[in-house]
């Protein structure tokens, strides 16, 4: 089973940074933009994470809780966390509970080897946790500005 676009998605529940647990359930009435990434302090996930940091006050002002997924432990997430000053959670996804919700794993070449791996993806969530936006297949620069605008667009 994986999430589609217009229909409500299932509740999920995942520890996270902060020693505490998610759960979608526990965020009605917010938007929610969920992005996965591959691997913490990796350079394209850092300046992703810190993109998201940066606009993070734009996307609390548009009512939206920023999140952060990977397959690695909340040990690597603290660390991550506190080494870029994210002001959001990572989830920890090492059963890939969620990826395979969200369709993420994907088949990646990596130095010649063929590897399972999380294809770079945001997810927007609305109010009533309906999936309204989805990007895959993500290239980091100007994605955080994208987001950014289509949480906007929701509010309208």
């Amino acid at each position: 089973m994986s999430v589609t676009l217009g229909k409500k998605v299932p509740n999920f529940e995942l520890p996270a940074t902060g020693e505490q647990t998610i759960k979608l359930s526990g965020l009605k009435g917010q938007k929610v933009v969920l992005y996965f990434y591959p691997k913490d302090s990796t350079p394209g996930c850092t300046q992703e994470g810190q993109d998201f940091r940066d606009h993070q006050a734009k996307f609390k002002r548009a009512g939206a809780v920023v999140l952060g997924v990977s397959r690695d432990s909340i040990k690597s997430h603290e660390k991550f966390k506190e080494k870029q000053g994210f002001n959001f959670e990572l989830l920890s996804d090492e059963n890939e509970e969620l990826c395979k919700l969200f369709d993420v794993i994907k088949e990646k070449n990596m130095y010649g080897k063929k590897v399972m791996g999380i294809e770079r993806s945001t997810f927007l969530i609305d109010e009533k946790g309906i999936l309204k936006k989805e990007w895959r297949k993500v290239k980091v620069a100007g994605h955080v500005e994208e987001v950014l605008q289509a949480v906007k667009d929701l509010g309208k």
